[in-house]
Formats: structure tokens, sequence, C-alpha cells
């Protein structure tokens, strides 16, 4: 016990550089001259304006064709990378690790090429060393993979406000609560990762295909969407996946900073269950054959009191009982979901705190993957600089997975979040 207090007293004195995932793009503040809490209550969270602003295709709204295109500013680009100290103990089996990691490095662009044409490019090169397995160079498990995260252009207002059109790779309409905009390090959306046994989708994967998103005055927002469902992998089936967004704003704002936003959310997919494997496309794509359904369906909320934000999501899945290779002959389903609580305050939300509390609850028979998790956060900015983020960031998570005989660990992070 003693030298567990000692290494989390460590980790809460050690401040190291550690930017969390999300799409904190400064270049926007750059163009603008403005600081990053025009569009982020916090960075990386979005607020009204910023969910707005993304929504119009990285233009100001009420601005389109006055907007200066990325010819005629600065390069439109940003940069992220993080190391840290990370700590973990398992009380049953009193096993604590701690280390220092190199986490990678993402390079962000996006910006205006038209009026009502913008871009958006995530990029993640390849890192082989130091590799966050330590298994060394040339191992077969870098500690970053090289990876087009997002890759897609924007064609806004097609129909004013009612219809605009995003092709490429994006973060689909489906995640009504964006895991790519999250405060925490450590602790992802456990539901939104969560797989089944013989269904590669990942509900947090950002897919291939095409989403037609918009809003109307009274407060009613729709996503609907084409895609393959693999994420980055070969779609491997003539079948593509369906899916849609509502969501409905009660009184003024988005619902991200102000205002309440209530709505559901259903995906629709297919996996092959045999594949031609003689077969195969110009870009690799195989043939599937007997293609079963699976689903996804859902409810969300974000609920705002003062400066307190509350962020739901319920999810319950279902997987054809062709496509369970745990159980054949059953279908696969599970529920899941999380809470999250924001409090910001001081002058330009300086100080924020995080509650988020995460479960997944998967049938009977496969309980060992049973997970609840408590994590807490607290977040400190230093300065109000143009776009440039610097915060103290300390972390805390609890997590239990399986039923019986439970595994519990925690994990602990002391961090200095830098974004430019």
């Amino acid at each position: 016990m003693r030298k567990l207090s000692v290494l989390i007293a460590g980790a809460l004195a050690l401040l190291v550089l550690q930017p969390e995932p999300g799409q904190a793009i400064p270049a926007f503040a750059r163009k603008y001259g403005f600081n990053c809490q025009m569009c982020h209550t916090s960075f990386t969270k979005l607020n009204d304006y910023g969910q707005r602003f993304r929504d119009n295709g990285y233009q100001q709204p009420g601005q389109e064709g006055l907007e200066k295109n990325v010819f005629q500013t600065f390069p439109p680009i940003s940069l992220r990378t993080s190391t840290g100290l990370i700590v973990a103990h398992d009380p049953a089996r009193k096993n604590t690790t701690s280390g220092f990691h190199l986490n990678g490095l993402d390079l962000l662009a996006a910006g205006v090429m038209h009026k009502n044409i913008s871009f958006l490019l995530i990029y993640t090169p390849r890192i082989d060393e130091p590799a966050a397995s330590f298994a060394g160079v040339g191992s077969m498990d870098p500690s970053q993979p090289g990876a087009l995260e997002s890759a897609n252009l924007v064609f806004s207002n097609l129909i004013q406000d009612a219809l605009s059109l995003r092709v490429g790779r994006f973060e689909p309409a489906y995640h009504p609560i964006s895991s790519k905009r999250s405060y925490y390090l450590l602790q992802p959306y456990e539901v939104y990762g969560f797989s089944t046994p013989g269904n590669s989708f990942v509900f947090d994967d950002n897919q291939i295909g095409i989403e037609a998103t918009g809003h109307f005055k009274q407060g009613f927002k729709y996503g609907v969407g084409i895609v393959n469902g693999t994420g980055a992998n070969p779609d491997n089936n003539n079948a593509k996946d369906f899916y849609v967004n509502l969501s409905k704003i009660i009184g003024r704002g988005d619902g991200q900073s102000s205002g309440q936003r209530l709505g559901a959310f259903a995906y629709y997919g297919w996996v092959p269950t045999s594949i031609m494997v003689d077969f195969s496309g110009a870009a690799g794509d195989a043939d599937g054959k007997m293609n079963e359904p699976f689903y996804r369906v859902g409810g969300h909320a974000s609920l705002n009191w003062t400066t307190f934000n509350l962020q739901a999501l319920v999810m319950y899945g279902e997987d054809d009982e062709q496509i369970n290779n745990l159980r054949y002959g059953d279908k696969y389903h599970f529920t899941g979901g999380f809470g999250r609580l924001d409090w910001s305050g001081l002058a330009n939300n300086r100080l924020l705190a995080s509650a988020l509390f995460n479960w997944v609850t998967p049938p009977n028979y496969d309980d060992a993957r049973r997970v609840q998790v408590f994590s807490a956060l607290v977040r400190y900015y230093l300065g109000d600089w143009t776009a440039v983020n610097i915060a103290l960031h300390g972390e805390y998570t609890y997590q239990k997975v399986g039923k019986t005989n439970p595994a519990r660990q925690h994990q602990f992070a002391a961090l200095l979040d830098f974004d430019f």
C-alpha cells in the first residue's frame, strides 16, 4: 500500500506532455484570431457555436461566401503529440505498474476550399520506436499504425441549413456524443468499443461512405448515412450499412453548452458468413455471401443547467444467431451506455471537473466481459492564448470487468495537456 501511495503521489506531482484524443483544431483559431473558447467550452469539447461551425462545414454561420479559403491563409495545420506517466494497480493481486509512454503524433488539417466546400484530414503516421508494447524496433505491433483517421469533403448548404453532404472517412452522425472530443485520456466510452463474437463491427470506428445532415429552425436535427461499416478494413460484402440519428433541441442553443437536446439513433448492418476467397475486386474487397443482419439502437441526451452539462447515452445491440460464434443458434444481445457530468467555472471556464460512469452488460454466457467503470478528472487551463491550449490535468479511473470473480483495476495520471 505504501508503494502504491508513493507512485500515486509521484504521478500527481509530475506534469508531462500528453494531449488527449480529440479533434480540437487550433488552425481555426489562428485563421480568425480567436482563442479556442470561441468554439470549445474548454478544449476539446465543442460549445454551441463550435457545433454550429462544424455543422456548417467549418464556416462561420451567415458568412458563407465571405470566408477566406485555405489558399488565402496560413497553412491550416495543427499538431498533437503525447507522452505521459500512467500508474495502474490491481488490488486483488497487489500488482502495480508505472511507466512513461510515448503515444504517437496526430497531424490535423481542415478548412474551406470554396464557398460551401470544405475538408477535414487527420493523419496518424506509423511510429515503430519506441513501441508502446516495448517489443522493440521492427515489431509487428507498433505503438501507432499509420492511418487516415479522417479524410472527407463537406458540401454544405446544398439546401440552406437543411442538407449538407460529407463524403469520405468521417466520424458518423450515429455518434451523438463524440468520443473524438472527450476530455478523458485513459477511459473511452466502453459501449462504443464493445465488439460482439463473430462480428468485427465496432461502434466507435470512423466509417467510409456518404452522410447527409441538416437542421431546422424548430430545433430538429438529423443525420443519415450509407457506409461500409468496417472502419478502415475491406467491406467484403455488397450489402451496405445504414444509420439515422434524430434529435430535438429544446430552448436556445444546441444542447452542447445551453438548451436541452434529446435524441435517438439506429444502425442496421450486415455481416457475411461466407467469403469467396478466390475472387476480389481491384481495391481488395472479397465477395461475401450469406449476409446476416445486426443492429444497434439507443437514445441520448445532453442537458444543461448554469455551467453544468449532463450527457448520457443508452444502447441496445443484437446480432443474428448465424453471426454468434460463441453460442451458435442464439442471438447475441447486449446493453450498455454511459453518463458524464461536466462542470466548468472561473473566468473563461479555466477550471473543469468531470465524472463519468460506463457500463456494458453482455448475455450471461459472456459475462466475463461485463464492464463497470467510474472515472473522474480535474483540469485547470493556463493562460488565454490564441490557438494554444495548455492545461493541468489529473485523472482517475476504477474499472471492474467480469461478473464472477471480477478483475479490478485503478489507474491514475497527472498530465500537462498541450495542443497547438
